[in-house]
């Protein structure tokens, strides 16, 4: 137990952590602050751009702590000695409300400003409540993304054509009592239609956590680094 702890606050101690302040300006609801996580080397190398990996929390991480944005997804991964090459944001959204696309927009742009972020290797990925964020972020601001990962979502198939140039890679599990599986197969096959370049994977006995094996899979990060903006 002691060497598992000892592990686990070196590799927090390996990666610089700070806190971003993001103002959409004109409505408190696109304000608030993220978690940032830089990558080893991120100082050392000052002339490098990094990609950018933007994670949005599920509805059990709302609130004033930001550490709850921590307790799943990449920076637990980073955290677990899992070498991620990106600049890890993780922006929370206060207790009863959720994501917007004004609030993705609003810590996207402060992040270019703030970071060294390659604009071409902006990549986006949500669970559950983070999951409907992402594939309306998409949706509204298609050509901001290089790739997206939505993990048990869903939202409004309606006008996602308009996201056909976003590779996604959508995962769900065909249990999940909280988030039926029904919601991503609608919005999947709403891309298809439209001619999206698509990736859906089911976890067959998986109820609603369908992220934790999501993100402890190396695949997704080599996925994500594959596609550029534009391409």
């Amino acid at each position: 137990m002691r060497f598992v702890l000892a592990a686990l606050l070196m590799a927090i101690a390996a990666h610089a952590q700070t806190t971003l302040d993001y103002d959409g300006g004109w409505t408190d609801t696109a304000s608030g602050t993220a978690h940032v996580s830089l990558p080893t080397g991120y100082d050392a190398e000052p002339d490098r751009a990094w990609p950018l990996l933007l994670f949005l929390h599920g509805a059990g991480e709302r609130g004033d702590s930001l550490e709850a944005v921590t307790v799943h997804g990449p920076v637990k991964e980073r955290r677990m000695g899992r070498d991620l090459p990106f600049v890890i944001v993780s922006p929370q959204v206060p207790t009863g409300q959720r994501w917007t696309a004004g609030r993705v927009a609003a810590v996207l742009d402060d992040a270019l400003a703030t970071y060294r972020i390659d604009p071409a290797r902006v990549y986006l990925t949500g669970l559950s409540m983070g999951g409907f964020g992402t594939w309306e972020a998409i949706q509204k601001m298609p050509d901001r993304f290089a790739a997206a990962v939505p993990i048990c979502g869903g939202g409004l198939p309606l006008g996602l054509d308009a996201a056909r140039d976003v590779p996604v890679w959508a995962f769900h599990g065909a249990m999940d009592p909280v988030v039926p599986i029904e919601m991503s197969v609608g919005m999947v096959r709403a891309l298809r239609n439209a001619g999206g370049d698509v990736r859906f994977t089911v976890y067959p006995d998986a109820g609603h956590d369908s992220w934790t094996e999501t993100y402890a899979n190396p695949e997704l990060y080599e996925w994500l680094l594959s596609h550029l903006l534009g391409d």
